[in-house]
């Protein structure tokens, strides 16, 4: 059963190449959802190749590229949304970087780039769809977080303090909106493998996976449904301001 036939999804950070970025549109698509994928650094060409992939589910898809921490990006994401599919069900906020550096040695620059795609960007496309999800009295907003905006983690003050205020974000916003037919939640990952094993060793590797409660690193594959089950109705449809944490117990709330 496809659990969002005919829906419209709006996927930002949905670059084609490795990790969530890929796996969320090819999920939704998967199960029926229309996409509009925003990606700002992958090559057109690729990206195009990505679209004429997912489109196999006999869904549509558009692309529009564009730095999501720039106001202007957003206002032409819901535009061309509106006018290719008329609605916007859900919004997936997954952009987002990471370049660690210690405080002491961390320049403002770095900082701000960091709240501005990480956090930043989440205020204007959600400002950007909420007129027409109020409007459908229909919505469904996800937010990717971390599980080190829940703990902390040396060398990451910028992106934990991003995706902290992201997970604050989303409980504001959900109480503003839960009477409009809107929900608003996160997901916030533990350790994924794919993500962490690229430039690591096998012995960090190993001796990570042994402080987990389940004492592995999770895949992108197990992760992806729970942005299914929070877009789908009726499974999403008493879930608001909460954050799911697919992490392997790494973090308990």
């Amino acid at each position: 059963m496809r659990k969002l036939e005919g829906k419209v999804a709006v996927i930002c950070g949905a670059g084609c190449g490795f990790g969530m970025s890929r796996g969320f549109p090819e999920i939704f698509a998967k199960n029926g959802a229309n996409l509009v994928l925003n990606y700002n650094h992958s090559p057109s060409e690729k990206m195009k190749e990505f679209k004429n992939e997912l489109e196999k589910n006999n869904i549509e898809c558009i692309l529009i590229q564009g730095d999501i921490s720039d106001p202007s990006t957003s206002d032409r994401i819901v535009e061309s949304a509106m006018e290719a599919f008329g609605r916007i069900d859900v919004l997936i906020n997954n952009a987002g970087i990471s370049e660690p550096a210690l405080l002491t040695e961390m320049s403002y620059e770095k900082w701000l780039k960091t709240i501005n795609v990480n956090l930043n960007s989440v205020f204007l496309t959600c400002k950007a769809v909420l007129p027409i999800m109020i409007k459908q009295n229909f919505g469904r907003i996800i937010n990717i977080s971390s599980q080190i905006g829940q703990k902390g983690s040396v060398e990451h003050c910028h992106y934990c303090a991003a995706k902290a205020g992201m997970i604050g974000f989303t409980k504001a916003l959900a109480r503003e909106v839960g009477d409009k037919g809107i929900t608003v939640n996160c997901i916030a990952p533990g350790p994924i493998k794919t993500q962490l094993s690229k430039n690591t060793s096998e012995e960090w590797l190993s001796n990570k996976a042994k402080e987990l409660v389940i004492p592995r690193f999770g895949e992108i594959e197990e992760v992806l449904p729970s942005a299914i089950f929070l877009a789908s109705e009726p499974d999403g449809n008493l879930f608001t301001g909460q954050t799911l944490g697919p992490n392997c117990g790494d973090v308990m709330l």
